[in-house]
């Protein structure tokens, strides 16, 4: 295993890689992921009256929960979680988007499904978010995916039992375009950016997560029906309103 992770380093290094296709001139893949379907719009982010949570106070705090109450939280909640995990400040059409949280060469090749598993507002099940409209795309009812996502998690009942789950999901090509081999590494890193402001933001919500990064990948691919030749499930992040601590 040693030998792999070394062999990785040495392959995307600089000096061995090959011509990327951006530097061969090559049409850039789309900016944003998107799904066909009927869209949902979200709350803007500030319809979510946040408590006064300072960023030190957010930062000290920080920890992960792995237990939580059956409470749901409110869509003006998860329209913030959204949009501080992935939401779009700017678009420089053709070319960059410039979201809240930092990306390599702004490629942001992250996609979000979420995982509602129990909400007032919206149907549980799985959808899609379309972060250029700020918008749900129904993708699957909850019967549907439930069991398969659970599996694919290797039964981490965190996942099922946080009142929504986040999946993202890379889409290779739109980071390896720019930077080939090395653009895999700049994806891990971009998965943490995206995961340490969901954390943040969850002390704002009185609400907690916790990362996960053990999964299986096949399963939870296929649960989520994406094409494993060109995405691929990075991180997961469920997001629950946390047991009190008194």
């Amino acid at each position: 295993m040693n030998d792999k992770f070394k062999r990785f380093l040495k392959d995307s290094k600089y000096q061995n890689m090959g011509p990327t296709d951006q530097s061969l001139g090559k049409p850039q893949p789309p900016l944003f992921g998107k799904l066909e379907g009927q869209r949902i719009p979200l709350p803007k982010m500030d319809a979510f009256d946040a408590p006064d949570v300072s960023l030190n106070e957010a930062i000290s705090q920080r920890k992960s929960y792995r237990k939580f109450v059956r409470k749901p939280i409110a869509i003006e909640e998860l329209s913030y979680a959204l949009w501080s995990t992935q939401g779009v400040k700017k678009v420089v059409e053709g070319r960059a988007t410039f979201r809240t949280v930092p990306s390599a060469g702004a490629r942001h090749a992250f996609d979000t499904f979420v995982l509602i598993n129990y909400m007032d507002e919206l149907e549980s099940g799985l959808y899609f978010f379309d972060a250029l409209e700020h918008a749900l795309v129904f993708v699957a009812g909850y019967d549907t995916v439930k069991d398969k996502i659970l599996a694919g998690c290797l039964n981490q009942r965190m996942v099922i039992e946080a009142s929504v789950c986040f999946f993202w999901v890379a889409d290779i090509y739109r980071m390896a375009y720019r930077y080939g081999e090395r653009g895999f590494r700049y994806l891990l890193l971009d998965a943490g950016h995206i995961a340490q402001n969901l954390y943040l933001i969850a002390e704002t919500m009185q609400a907690g997560t916790c990362a996960i990064g053990a999964f299986d990948d096949d399963l939870l691919n296929d649960a989520l029906n994406l094409d494993k030749e060109a995405y691929a499930v990075l991180y997961v992040g469920p997001l629950g309103k946390r047991p009190y601590e008194g």
